[in-house]
């Protein structure tokens, strides 16, 4: 099987944007403040890709729902904090925005953001990389369920016209692959994010790319996709 879809979503934090730091300084905060044992540095990196509520779900479980949406309007406020220090940095991971602008140069492809972030993180993210203008669809924790609900990705193909068997979902996460699979669309790996290769393959990712130049080839459909079967 070889791949060429009109509309690529992209997930953003572990996927484009080396995000771990301000996320971990934030969560540290957030515990710290509320008096809570700080979870194990493993366990907060794989809740990257879920919304707030949804991580915290399973970084604090045996909270009480109204702590744990304290704790999450907590994070929130901590992280928006850390925005405005002037040593605030969130970076691309090399290759990322070199490939965002060749593949929408390509007058038949459009680009798409489907995260967790908050569509006033993404709007950030943006403009501090020189990104405006480049996706047609953003799909953020604000007007969507959490991954791995597939939501984000049915309206950012009812947004553009898209159909599942030209679109495809890019992701370095269990919950993107997830996603992807719920909404009939194929999902494909990246191995420098937050869930490791193995992980991805098993929650339906057709093929993991290792590096943006191999991403590239996929989506050119220069690389087969390999198929691997869902986690049921």
């Amino acid at each position: 099987m070889t791949l060429a879809p009109n509309l690529i979503v992209f997930d953003c934090d572990g996927t484009l944007a080396d995000s771990q730091h301000p996320i971990m300084q934030a969560m540290r905060l957030t515990f710290q403040g509320a008096g809570l044992p700080m979870p194990e540095r493993p366990e907060i990196l794989r809740t990257v890709g879920l919304s707030i509520p949804e991580a915290l779900t399973m970084l604090a479980p045996d909270l009480y729902p109204d702590a744990r949406n304290e704790l999450a309007r907590s994070y929130r406020e901590k992280y928006v904090n850390l925005r405005r220090q002037p040593d605030w940095e969130e970076p691309m991971f090399e290759g990322a925005a070199s490939l965002l602008f060749s593949l929408a140069a390509k007058n038949n492809v459009l680009l798409g953001l489907a995260t967790g972030k908050s569509r006033r993180g993404v709007d950030r993210f943006i403009e501090q990389n020189g990104l405006r203008g480049l996706f047609v669809t953003l799909q953020t924790a604000d007007n969507a369920p959490s991954k791995p609900h597939p939501a984000m990705l049915l309206q950012a193909m009812e947004e553009t016209g898209a159909i599942p068997e030209t679109t495809v979902m890019i992701g370095d996460t269990s919950y993107d692959m997830i996603m992807a699979t719920c909404a009939n669309v194929p999902g494909i790996g990246v191995s420098w994010g937050y869930h490791t290769a193995a992980d991805l393959k098993r929650s339906g990712a057709k093929s993991v790319a290792g590096s943006f130049p191999a991403l590239g080839a996929i989506l050119a459909g220069r690389e087969p996709v390999q198929r691997y079967g869902a986690v049921a």
